[in-house]
């Protein structure tokens, strides 16, 4: 039987972050990843990217990754939120955050899925065991640690086991970690854009009432769609041929840009809220969406689940170094005590703007614009969002969102 200190289910990108955090500072760690590592692995654009916050680069820094992630990220320099309509775009602009208020350089970076798993493929080679195209079907806790039986039948012991599995965690399913949430009814549609003027590092945010439009800068003259709609108008959209689905997108979508055009595949997903009732279980712990799963309209899913990395590797790192039992469910309560209440405001905090923006109703639409007013008319609020929005307002910061080593 192999014999590691940590075991991590799931090889997306919390996983394998968690694993290279965790071999640096000198534990044995496997991750058992069901996607062959090839599937992942293709250098072709598919426009598929990721608002990473500054504190999420930071981590990356920290672990020796974005010097070489960096030239290939766009820097989002600027956000504006605006009310949209189906029909002819955005109204004028009720919220407006430029990250030279924050002083902290851009507020984000968008980068691409391919160059951030090829940057997690290569910081694990040589370090990390990594078990591509297997996943775990069992799992024995003791008090000495954890059995795990994998897809092809062997077994694998290690002190403790890691869900990062997703929403459908099977190491939260097997630990008894109930999961509480609900579905918002609308389904996420994901594209490429290609457009003849230059977005300037500008992210836009519309809410509609059927669901937020999103449009996120991509390197050159390209912009990252996430369209939530209703799952009835989501399900025809989604089967429209090319050419009609981009007829449906442009009045949303605007000409603010000039003409525009797809640029890649075309992807679609359920949108819902899944919180785990617990982060922890005898030997085992949970990160990313196993923990909570949240509705995309501040692009913060990753970021969320990178500050459960960091938080959960310098927990462990720092039991390791005191000679303490890194599975004790002592150590793992530190890290949900860490996490815990933060990422469910969070989700919680989404879940509220997705409901207060999906309603055409001119009474919340009037305390709507108020509020949005209020906050961006007031620096110092202004600047509290934004801090917040480049996970800068995480408090205490693990060490490694700050761009330090563990």
């Amino acid at each position: 039987m192999k014999r590691f200190d940590i075991l991590i289910a799931g090889g997306g990108l919390n996983g394998p972050t968690l694993a290279i955090a965790l071999a640096g500072a000198g534990l044995s760690v496997a991750v058992v990843d069901p996607r062959p590592a090839t599937a992942r692995a293709d250098a072709a654009f598919d426009g598929r990217a990721y608002a990473l916050s500054i504190a999420s680069t930071r981590l990356l820094g920290a672990l020796g990754l974005w010097t070489d992630l960096a030239p290939k990220a766009q820097p989002m320099r600027q956000i504006k939120a605006s009310q949209g309509q189906p029909g002819s775009g955005a109204a004028p602009c009720f919220l407006h955050f430029d990250s030279a208020e924050i002083e902290e350089g851009p507020v984000g970076h968008m980068l691409e899925d391919r160059f951030l798993y090829a940057a997690l493929l290569a910081g694990m080679d040589g370090r990390v065991t990594h078990l591509d195209g297997l996943a775990v079907t069992e799992q024995a806790a003791d008090a000495t640690g954890v059995t795990a039986t994998l897809s092809d039948g062997q077994q694998i012991r290690a002190g403790l086991l890691i869900g990062a599995d997703g929403r459908g965690s099977g190491v939260a399913a097997r630990a008894g970690i109930a999961r509480r949430g609900w579905g918002y009814g609308q389904t996420a549609l994901v594209a490429a854009i290609d457009h003849d003027l230059p977005h300037e590092g500008i992210a836009h945010q519309y809410f509609m009432a059927t669901g937020p439009l999103a449009i996120l800068p991509l390197p050159g003259n390209r912009s990252s769609v996430v369209w939530s709609e209703t799952d009835a108008n989501a399900r025809a959209i989604a089967a429209l041929p090319d050419d009609e689905f981009m007829a449906v997108l442009r009045p949303r979508f605007g000409d603010f840009l000039g003409p525009i055009g797809l640029a890649g595949a075309r992807f679609s997903y359920p949108l819902s809220l899944s919180l785990a009732e617990s982060y922890v279980a005898e030997r085992v712990a949970l990160v990313g969406d196993a923990a909570h799963g949240v509705h995309p309209i501040a692009g913060q899913g990753l970021n969320l689940g990178l500050r459960d990395v960091a938080a959960l590797a310098e927990v462990l790192v720092e039991a390791l170094r005191r000679g303490e039992d890194i599975g004790s469910i002592l150590v793992l309560e530190r890290y949900q005590g860490w996490r815990r209440f933060d990422a469910t405001a969070l989700a919680l905090g989404m879940d509220g703007v997705n409901r207060l923006f999906a309603t055409d109703n001119p009474l919340i639409a009037g305390l709507r614009g108020a509020g949005m007013g209020i906050v961006g008319g007031i620096p110092g609020l202004r600047r509290r969002f934004m801090r917040q929005a480049a996970g800068l307002a995480v408090d205490p910061m693990p060490r490694l969102l700050t761009g330090r080593p563990l």
